[in-house]
């Protein structure tokens, strides 16, 4: 496994701790988005993309974060002690979505990430930067069927006689239709 790209996206100086996000390619094939640069007690450190924690409300089923204190549904008290906790009684609130097996690869990311970060805050200190974090989206949806694009046009048109928000239908929830609107319908009139 070779790491053939790693790009940063620097975050604002008012950020305490989070240094910037960044996208690591392995083998110009296979890409990880959304790792964090991190300032810790040490030094740098690369945290893994991750998502929150879920459990369901005894009352209603509901689908809860695990801070949460009541339920999102039914409003109905939850259990503020439901978070499994690791050795240290930390609870576990994230779970990794895309992480290294063992410390060897961890070393190899982490390193290739602090090196790359450190080479863009030179090139942030350069007249004329330019990120290029976002690059990576650009052009994957130039290909687009006329077909995808008139119903991205319908989408918005929905959007905008609703008042912002599109109609419900069976198969597409609102923030869903609201996203692609926003991010594909964007300028359609």
């Amino acid at each position: 496994m070779t790491i053939t790209e790693v790009r940063i996206k620097l975050c604002e100086q008012n950020s305490e701790r989070l240094m910037a996000f960044c996208s690591v390619t392995f083998d110009n094939a296979f890409v990880v988005r959304d790792l964090k640069i991190i300032e810790g007690t040490r030094g740098l450190f690369v945290a893994m993309p991750s998502r929150k924690l879920t459990d369901r409300c005894t009352g209603c089923s509901c689908k809860n974060h695990l801070r949460s204190r009541f339920c999102n549904q039914c409003g109905g008290r939850l259990d503020e002690t439901r978070a499994i906790r690791d050795h240290d009684g930390r609870a576990k609130l994230h779970a990794d979505i895309a992480h290294p097996i063992h410390a060897a690869s961890r070393e190899l990311v982490q390193s290739a990430v602090v090196k790359a970060f450190a080479d863009e805050r030179e090139r942030f200190k350069l007249p004329g930067y330019q990120c290029r974090y976002d690059e990576i989206d650009a052009g994957d949806f130039e290909d687009v069927p006329a077909s995808y694009a008139a119903m991205v046009q319908e989408i918005g048109k929905q959007v905008k006689a609703h008042g912002g928000q599109p109609a419900r239908g069976p198969h597409l929830s609102a923030p869903h239709l609201v996203a692609v609107a926003a991010g594909f319908g964007a300028g359609i009139e």
